[in-house]
């Protein structure tokens, strides 16, 4: 291939199929939908009930209203077997998997000495494990396909400690750590494995630090774009990563964080 070959078209996803774990809340949806308009199927699975959002806000409506597939399974992808159940409907529905977000994620909030194993143990099985075990049985497929996209999303404490949560920070530095070895296998199957680390973002996650001018200011302090990032800011970077464009790009954490990381 030349550079001559190079056409706009390596952006697009059209009629790939996608699953989105925790697809329908925050950050994922905006996942979700950025595919869905991009031209990719969109299979979510989530343990929040496909309906329990406003009906023209639920990720089934703005996905459909692309004029793409959409599927939905409700489940916990922490219980034994289910990444497979949901890996397997997937491909049963749209026929393969090509796409993998794993977005699913928790983040408790204790002081140090409160934070015990409860909380650790419930973090690193939503944040880790099940993201693990989501790779491994898309790997079943992409491997034998030669080709795929698994994007982790990693966060600012894949880089950074985190005060009041030991298991997030541990566990985004382990999410991390899973893109590369992951990336150094099955990389000669073109198999891309990438993450993305976003930065602070106005999502009902972060409504309590936003409403307090102090704690919002204190943020903002570090970021030089000097705003919260919006939703919509994460969903060229998924789509990109998702796409033939990103070929050659492996085992990347891309930082989506208003410029964050350099202050």
């Amino acid at each position: 291939m030349t550079i001559t070959d190079f056409a706009m078209d390596y952006f697009g996803i059209v009629g790939k199929n996608a699953i989105v774990t925790g697809g329908n809340t925050g950050l994922g949806q905006a996942f979700a939908l950025a595919l869905a308009k991009g031209g990719a199927n969109v299979f979510v699975p989530s343990i929040i009930d496909d309906d329990a959002n406003d009906a023209s806000l639920s990720t089934r409506a703005m996905v459909e209203a692309e004029g793409v597939r959409y599927g939905f399974m409700q489940a916990d992808i922490t219980q034994a077997g289910t990444p497979k159940r949901i890996v397997d409907a997937c491909v049963e529905q749209f026929g393969s998997v090509d796409i993998l977000i794993n977005s699913a994620g928790i983040c408790p909030l204790a002081e140090v000495l409160d934070f015990g194993r409860p909380q650790w143990d419930a973090t690193v099985n939503v944040n880790l494990t099940a993201a693990f075990e989501m790779s491994y049985e898309v790997a079943q497929h992409m491997v034998p396909q030669r080709s795929g996209k698994i994007i982790n999303i990693c966060s600012m404490f894949s880089f950074l400690g985190g005060r009041l949560s030991p298991a997030y920070s541990a566990t985004k530095h382990g999410i991390a750590g899973l893109t590369k070895a992951y990336c150094d296998e099955l990389a000669q199957y073109n198999v891309q494995v990438n993450g993305i680390a976003p930065g602070y973002y106005a999502t009902p996650i972060t409504a309590n630090t936003r409403s307090n001018p102090v704690t919002s200011q204190r943020v903002l302090d570090h970021i030089p774009a000097d705003r919260w990032g919006e939703p919509v800011d994460l969903m060229g970077a998924v789509v990109f990563l998702a796409s033939r464009a990103s070929a050659y790009v492996n085992g990347h954490i891309l930082a989506v964080d208003g410029g964050y990381l350099v202050r």
